[in-house]
C-alpha cells in the first residue's frame, strides 16, 4: 500500500496547481454515489464519470482522457462547448472542493488515494478555466477550521504544499498563471512563507489566469482582519469613523489582490448545501451551484453543467428588470 508521504514526480503540466489545491480534506459523512473505481488513477484512455443534473438525474458517460504533456498556451484556447455563450461566461469562479476523503472511504481506499483522484479533477478545471477565458479561479485549499485536525496530517499537507511550490515554479511561469495565496499566515512554517513570497513575486505579472489559493482562510477571519486594519487606520488618524463604508472594507479584504474580487459563480461538490465559512462578504450576490458528485467525480461535464446553469440565471443585484 502506498504511503501518503511518498510523492511521484510527473511531467504533466500544471502538476503544481493540482497538488497544491488538493490539500483540503473534507469530512467523512456523506451518502455516496457509485463511481468506476480506479478509473481516475489508471487514466488509460477513457474515464468513466457521473454527472448529476439540476433535474436530479444521474447519468453515466465516457470521455477521452488523452493528457497533454506541455503547458497550455494561448494557441490552445478551444471553442466553448455547445450551449455556452462567451459573453455570459463568469469572470471569477470559486470552488469548494469537497469529497476526496469520502470518495476514498466509499471504495475502501486510503485518504491519499482520494487526493490522487481529486488531483485529476482539479487539473482539468484549472486547464478549462484557462482555455475558456475565465480570469480568476479561487479554491478553498485549507480552512482555519482545519487546524483542529491531527498534527501529523497538517504537517504533511503543509510540507506537500511547500515542496510542490518549489518544484513547479518554472511551470507556473510557462503557463502564464498568477498565483495569489490568501489566509492567515501566522501559523504557517517560515520556510513555506518564504516559498509563497517567491512564487507570488515571480508570477505577479502573469495574465492568463489568476489562481487564488485560500490557505488558513475563512470568511469570518477575512472580515475580522479587515475590521482590525480599518480600526488601526482610525487609531493612527489616517481616516475618520464617518469615512468607513463598504468600499473601504472591500479594500481591506484579502481578495483585494484581484481585479475581480467577487465570484460570479460558486461551485461546491459532494451534495453539501452550505458555504462553510468561505468568502462570506464576497459571496453576497454570487450564484451558487451545488453538485452531487464528490470532487474526484467532478470534471469537464460537471463544470459545463455548472456554467450552463449560471448562464441561464438572471442576475439583478437587488434591482428589477422592466
Amino acid at each position: 500500500m502506498s504511503s501518503p508521504y511518498t510523492t511521484t514526480t510527473t511531467s504533466l503540466d500544471l502538476s503544481f496547481l493540482i497538488k497544491m489545491l488538493s490539500l483540503r480534506v473534507p469530512s467523512t459523512s456523506f451518502h455516496s454515489r457509485r463511481f468506476n473505481a480506479g478509473a481516475l488513477e489508471r487514466r488509460i484512455g477513457t474515464d468513466c464519470f457521473l454527472s448529476f443534473s439540476h433535474r436530479k438525474r444521474t447519468r453515466l458517460g465516457v470521455r477521452s482522457t488523452k493528457l497533454e504533456t506541455g503547458p497550455f498556451t494561448a494557441a490552445e484556447e478551444e471553442t466553448l462547448p455547445e450551449g455556452l455563450q462567451e459573453e455570459l461566461m463568469p469572470k471569477h469562479v470559486a470552488v469548494i472542493m469537497d469529497g476526496n476523503g469520502r470518495w476514498a472511504k466509499n471504495k475502501g481506499l486510503q485518504p491519499w488515494d482520494g487526493h490522487r483522484a481529486g488531483v485529476e479533477a482539479l487539473r482539468e478545471i484549472v486547464e478549462l478555466c484557462g482555455k475558456w477565458g475565465i480570469q480568476v479561479l479561487t479554491v478553498f485549499a485549507f480552512s482555519t477550521d482545519n487546524w483542529i485536525r491531527p498534527k501529523i496530517e497538517i504537517d504533511f499537507l503543509l510540507s506537500l504544499f511547500e515542496r510542490t511550490l518549489k518544484s513547479e515554479l518554472d511551470t507556473l511561469a510557462k503557463n502564464n498563471v498568477r498565483i495569489s495565496i490568501i489566509g492567515d499566515s501566522s501559523k504557517l512554517p517560515k520556510s513555506l512563507l518564504k516559498v509563497i513570497n517567491e512564487v507570488e513575486e515571480v508570477t505577479k505579472n502573469n495574465t492568463r489566469l489568476q489562481l487564488i489559493v485560500a490557505v488558513g482562510y475563512s470568511g469570518k477571519y477575512d472580515v475580522l482582519q479587515a475590521c482590525r486594519g480599518i480600526a488601526q487606520r482610525v487609531k493612527d488618524g489616517e481616516i475618520e469613523v464617518e469615512e468607513i463604508d463598504e468600499r473601504l472594507i472591500e479594500q481591506e479584504l484579502e481578495t483585494n489582490c484581484t481585479e475581480f474580487p467577487y465570484p460570479d459563480l460558486l461551485i461546491r461538490t459532494s451534495g453539501e448545501l452550505r458555504v462553510s465559512n468561505f468568502l462570506l462578504w464576497q459571496l453576497a450576490y454570487t450564484e451558487l451551484f451545488f453538485a452531487q458528485e464528490l470532487w474526484p467525480d467532478f470534471g469537464r461535464t460537471g463544470f459545463i453543467e455548472a456554467l450552463m446553469s449560471f448562464q441561464q440565471r438572471q442576475r439583478r443585484f437587488g434591482g428589477r428588470k422592466s
